[in-house]
């Protein structure tokens, strides 16, 4: 069995970077985009996720079949990364671009441009994931490039989690009208005016340390906590005034406002050209070796009956939906928590860069771990060490920081064992279908992790919409915003825990152990060693 190389493990890890500057980028960002920015409601923004992903993971499963017969001189999987390289780097950047629409056209373009984006992604990341079960024969091989791809598939992610915020400050910086009075030490009223409309702008002090408060004392009690910052809306030559403490010499210049709209989709679109970029090289660096048996007939209704007799499948396809549901609703409420409840948003950038290199660590940890304890075992484990973590997020106040980063890093360190096992796992099952019925259908077998992911996260965005309306929230308005925090701490804490708990009870069916695989690896490396004599 021939050893993948260093070159090849990376280029196929670029391939899982990309595809996470978009998953994350969206599972992150775009709820919080939708709501205080584009003004759509969290309940509109949760139907829309659930709808649109569960829609789109029945079409991950006619992908798989799409991919099974594809056949070009490139292969089976490595053409299609070829040729959604672009198109998800075009999509992604529409996700984030909000034209000047009425309510009702607000939901139909987010419906739209949401259902393009992923049938593109579909396209891609369903292919992608099977490459991997057809770059090695060895089980083993495969959990070490799963290892690589969690790497990347995380450095990715901590790329757009960890700088998005800071590029949307960049380009979202306007021009604005800015007056400090000094009342004392450390009291300053600031007023501030732009000569444009601007629909949501937040402002602070760049170094993130003073309070506002509103000045018009007219304004709801509710609505006038002091913190970091302020979100609102502007119209033009319309002065803003607040009430600023915490901080000495406080100067206009100190003064920043950010316009979320121009800021957001600037940056993604710089975050689009090196996702396109990344895909390209997976492409150009990777290679096909496993392929069918030779007298496999193409047979759809053959294929299917496998994966539904396929036990490992079916339980995976379960697994995979829940533990997705627990890291998406754990991403999915990261901004809103950090902007609404510490009143800090850009520590959530540094929060998110935290939880990625405790992924990395944990994807890298994977691979021996998994060969210790075998894979199974190892979830179970994992699922239940990690969610009891995160639980104790509901004991945090605003003013917890460290206390909020230790515990959601060790409950990251533990969570990133699921995605890296969980793709090493469906090459089993590819494996296991083969073993069992002669037949392997890679691309419907690896339908199972894209449909996972995506109806996963379905679920988990509508969820937070169904629990932020619950209680009340509205993006564009503080005092609901106020009002929603309790729901936002629930969301952070404990209902991701419950997730985890249920997903641990089900893995319980899994049947493959490591003494199951090595035999499964033997005997259809004897079939291929027949089959080339």
């Amino acid at each position: 069995m021939e050893k993948l190389s260093l070159k090849e493990k990376i280029g196929y890890a670029l391939g899982d970077g990309a595809a996470n500057i978009a998953w994350r980028g969206v599972a992150t960002f775009l709820f919080i985009f939708y709501t205080d920015v584009f003004g759509l409601n969290p309940a509109v923004v949760g139907v829309l996720f659930l709808i649109a992903r569960f829609g789109d993971g029945i079409i991950d499963i006619l992908m798989g079949v799409v991919c099974d017969r594809t056949n070009s001189k490139y292969g089976k999987f490595r053409p299609w990364i070829l040729w959604t390289a672009i198109p998800l780097g075009i999509t992604l950047s529409m996700l984030f671009t909000t034209p000047n629409l009425s309510p009702t056209a607000k939901v139909v373009y987010a419906y739209s441009t949401y259902l393009l984006f992923f049938l593109i992604y579909t396209a891609n990341n369903i292919p992608y994931g099977a490459l991997m079960a057809v770059m090695s024969p060895d089980d083993k091989e495969r959990t070490s490039l799963g290892s690589y791809r969690m790497v990347g598939a995380f450095t990715g992610g901590m790329v757009v989690q960890g700088a998005l915020l800071f590029l949307v400050a960049h380009f979202g910086n306007i021009n604005p009208t800015i007056n400090v009075e000094k009342l004392d030490a450390k009291k300053y009223e600031v007023t501030v005016s732009t000569h444009e409309d601007i629909k949501n702008v937040n402002i602070k002090t760049k170094d993130g340390i003073a309070l506002f408060t509103w000045a018009d004392t007219t304004v709801n009690a509710a609505a006038n906590v002091a913190t970091v910052g302020k979100s609102f809306s502007m119209e033009a030559d319309k002065p803003y005034s607040f009430i600023v403490t915490g901080e000495e010499n406080l100067e206009s210049k100190n003064i920043s406002i950010i316009d979320q709209k121009r800021g957001y989709s600037s940056a993604i679109y710089i975050m689009s050209v090196f996702l396109s970029l990344f895909l390209m090289v997976t492409f150009a660096t990777t290679k096909e070796r496993v392929q069918p048996p030779k007298d496999q007939e193409t047979n759809l209704l053959k294929d299917i009956k496998d994966l539904i007799k396929n036990r490992p499948w079916l339980v995976l396809l379960f697994i995979g939906i829940l533990f997705n549901v627990y890291n998406s609703i754990k991403q999915g409420i990261v901004v809103i928590y950090f902007s609404h409840y510490l009143h800090n948003q850009f520590l959530a950038a540094s929060y998110m860069i935290g939880l990625m290199l405790a992924s990395i660590a944990g994807a890298m940890i994977t691979s021996p771990l998994g060969k210790k304890y075998g894979k199974r075992n190892l979830f179970i484990g994992a699922l239940i060490f990690s969610g009891f973590v995160n639980a104790l997020l509901v004991l945090c106040g605003p003013g917890d920081t460290i206390g909020i980063f230790t515990i959601g890093i060790i409950s990251e360190f533990g969570a990133a064992v699921f995605p890296t096992l969980f793709f090493a796992m469906l090459g089993d099952a590819a494996d296991y279908s083969e073993f069992k019925n002669g037949r392997r259908a890679t691309g419907l077998v690896y339908s199972a992790g894209s449909f996972a992911t995506k109806f996963g996260g379905g679920i988990a965005g509508a969820i937070i919409g169904w629990v932020l309306a619950v209680y009340g929230y509205n993006g564009q308005n503080e005092v609901s915003i106020q009002g929603a925090v309790p729901g936002i701490i629930m969301l952070m804490s404990w209902i991701p825990t419950i997730v985890a708990v249920i997903t641990a009870g089900v893995m319980t069916l899994y049947p493959l152990n490591q003494t199951k695989m090595d035999e499964i690896t033997h005997e259809l490396n004897a079939r291929r060693a027949n089959e080339l004599a």
